[in-house]
């Protein structure tokens, strides 16, 4: 099982697509069957023993942090990595304090998911100026102190985004190149921004067309190059495509193998849910991580979908606050199928680069539900 541990809810950042929407969204309340407990503990309020005997359950349990910002935490990370002994570590980060966490730690991680948006001006933009290059710098720093696991550039996408532009900028940067890259499409989570936005122009007249252009570069490079890159959203859908994969849960893996544990030891599907207290799922102090109970989506539109058994529902969480209505979301539905059938297109030519040797059906495996998005 992978669990994300929420080490707490404070963040050194204030992002236009968090922070920020969250002051529009602020007076925008859930529907009355759905409440949230804004009193969690900001930071971790368990025995940490807990969380070792929890883990020491599962043979296969990883445990990435998460926040938040879960660097602002330092102490209780040191902690929990002295202490719990998990199949292996990863981190999900804004990066901007990997600096202050010493080799000894960093060198753990079997991965690290850091935000960076794109290029430089983008990403200050969305995230706040100097973000970037201190990132950046902090990147070089732990690769030079030895860091060997994998790197994966967790980038966030809204209407500023040129996709193409964007992910190509990451895989060429001569500064820093990262080993793999996934995105999230900012669309479904708020419930104020959608008219205030121009979401189905731009998906339609950019977005769509960019990941179409980035699906055809990455078939190009295997030809090229032979080189199958570490592009999540695609390399995922194209590896169930190639594997007669059905999907009956959600991508992520929330809610079936991939579960959160807030600061109080409660334990829910998704991070992003934290406080939700309808959908706890147990605590780690009385629960068996291989006993959770499972979740799936299955609410309109995702239950009647055509690419449901492709997708497997996108997110948990926008399916269950149901911010946008049925018919804005369907515009993000649009651009899932956009993509799927892009790489659906693709297939004949990767099999036959698969049959002249060029790559190898085991190009495409990859670790699964490590917090990379296969559906943005």
């Amino acid at each position: 099982m992978f669990f994300h541990v929420i080490l707490t809810t404070g963040c050194n950042l204030q992002c236009r697509y968090c922070f920020g929407e969250s002051l529009d969204d602020f007076d925008e309340d859930f529907s009355n069957d759905l409440s949230v407990d804004y009193s969690l503990p900001k930071q971790v309020a368990y025995d940490v023993d807990v969380l070792r005997d929890f883990c020491s359950k599962d043979p296969d349990c990883v445990l990435t942090f998460y926040g938040g910002e879960p660097l602002l935490e330092l102490d209780s990370l040191r902690q929990i990595m002295d202490v719990v002994t998990p199949k292996w570590f990863m981190m999900q980060t804004n990066g901007l304090l990997l600096d202050k966490l010493e080799s000894k730690y960093v060198n753990q991680f079997h991965t690290l998911l850091v935000s960076v948006d794109g290029e430089e001006a983008l990403t200050d933009f969305y995230r706040g100026t100097g973000t970037f290059r201190k990132v950046i710098e902090n990147l070089k720093l732990i690769r030079r102190n030895g860091f060997e696991g994998e790197l994966i550039a967790r980038v966030t996408v809204m209407e500023q985004t040129d996709i193409f532009q964007q992910i190509s900028f990451l895989l060429e940067n001569p500064q820093f190149s990262f080993s793999s890259i996934h995105w999230q499409l900012n669309a479904g989570f708020w419930g104020n921004d959608y008219c205030r936005r121009n979401f189905k122009e731009w998906s339609e007249t950019s977005y769509v067309p960019g990941v179409r252009r980035l699906v055809d570069f990455w078939v190009d490079v295997m030809e090229q190059k032979g080189v199958v890159l570490k592009l999540y959203p695609i390399l995922g859908i194209a590896y169930s495509l190639l594997h007669d994969e059905k999907v009956n849960f959600l991508r992520c893996g929330g809610g079936w193998i991939n579960y959160a544990i807030q600061t109080d030891g409660y334990i829910l599907a998704c991070p992003t849910m934290w406080g939700m207290g309808n959908y706890y799922m147990g605590h780690i102090s009385f629960s068996h991580p291989l006993k959770l109970e499972k979740v799936f989506v299955d609410r309109l539109p995702c239950s009647k979908c055509d690419v449901l058994d492709m997708c497997g529902g996108r997110c948990f969480y926008a399916n269950v606050t149901q911010r946008w209505s049925v018919d804005a979301y369907r515009e993000i539905c649009n651009t899932v199928k956009a993509l799927i059938g892009d790489v659906s297109a693709q297939i004949p030519r990767i099999k036959q680069l698969i049959a002249q040797g060029k790559i190898c059906l085991s190009d495409f495996d990859f670790v699964k539900y490590n917090g990379a998005e296969i559906i943005p």
